[in-house]
């Protein structure tokens, strides 16, 4: 694999720094430098201790999107930011690994895919569980038949979130359910395709920031099937994280999701090495940031030809629309 020339557009995302790092300890990937349009930003994240100290930044967009050797942008500003620097990134010509949720403009979406996808363009979204050694097997249960006819999926995803927090989000319908509900509805569209009917219930318990929902659920009903994500902003640390699968041939929970060390597996019967009955299934124990140093390799590897996207960019459409039913901005 030859070294690929990669930028940053952006620090202000949650994962922003963990993806820089991901990119500087590659071997195969040159960092040209990082773009962050906030001067002072800027001057705080060059001063602090972490990857940031000793990058080259640039000193304007054009200077990093007109640099034909610049092959991939990681795309890490603020989200309500991220889709309208995305776009200028696929019309520039660049591969972009772009950190979730994909904005609360689904037009503009849709067109950013549909350019990407006309130009042989790759647009990676940051869910990191995709990489997740837990996800990855029940994944493979589900989808082989392991677990028989799907017929509940329920997750929980909540955080503890501050009053900037909270007023950060709220730039979005869906609050805190738009900022970590996005995480599980990339599980949920993957494993059983698009919902036919999204109700969610987007409540402010707290008051903290009034225009925040804080305490979320979304039901996504199927034909045969029902998904429940369930997430709040002010759960007691460390969060309850869990991922439930219940199917007519078995069921398998994790919790918690980081760092998960097994899965709860019931079989009705013994199958494929495992008995009938309750059981711990170990799993592969990983940091957050090995799961996004798996992702750049996914991702290099996907613009280089050596093999398809891990989701294919009708996904990465799906799970966006999906999130943006439930919150409100475009009907159910």
């Amino acid at each position: 694999m030859s070294n690929i020339r990669f930028a940053q557009y952006g620090t202000k995302h949650a994962h922003a720094a963990g993806k820089l790092r991901a990119i500087i300890d590659n071997p195969d990937v040159e960092l040209a430098g990082v773009l962050e349009p906030d001067e002072e930003r800027r001057r705080v994240m060059a001063a602090a201790d972490g990857p940031y100290q000793d990058v080259n930044w640039f000193g304007s967009e054009s200077e990093m999107l007109d640099d034909d050797s610049i092959v991939a942008i990681s795309s890490e500003g603020p989200t309500h930011h991220g889709l309208d620097q995305t776009e200028r990134c696929v019309q520039a010509g660049k591969h972009v690994w772009y950190d979730k949720p994909a904005g609360d403009n689904w037009p503009q979406w849709q067109r950013t895919i549909g350019l990407a996808e006309e130009r042989g363009l790759t647009v990676q979204m940051g869910y990191m569980f995709r990489y997740h050694a837990g996800f990855q097997q029940i994944d493979e249960w589900v989808k082989s038949g392991f677990l028989g006819d799907i017929f509940a999926l329920r997750t929980r995803i909540g955080t503890a979130m501050n009053e900037n927090a909270r007023r950060e989000v709220s730039r979005h319908r869906g609050g805190v359910f738009y900022e970590l509900g996005c995480h599980m509805l990339d599980q949920v569209v993957w494993l059983l395709g698009r919902p036919q009917k999204v109700t969610a219930f987007l409540r402010n318990e707290t008051g903290v920031v009034a225009e925040c929902p804080d305490n979320t659920l979304g039901v996504f009903e199927y034909e045969n099937a029902m998904a429940l994500v369930d997430t709040s902003a002010m759960e007691t640390r460390p969060a309850a994280r869990r991922f439930e699968v219940y199917g007519s041939r078995g069921s398998a929970i994790m919790e918690p999701l980081e760092p998960a060390t097994e899965i709860r597996l019931c079989l009705t019967e013994a199958q494929g090495g495992y008995a009938e009955g309750d059981q711990k299934v170990p799993i592969e124990t990983q940091t957050r940031q090995k799961l996004y140093d798996l992702e750049l390799v996914d991702f290099l590897k996907t613009i280089q030809g050596q093999q398809p996207p891990a989701r294919p960019l009708a996904h990465e459409l799906l799970v966006q629309e999906t999130l943006l039913r439930a919150t409100g901005e475009i009907e159910a």
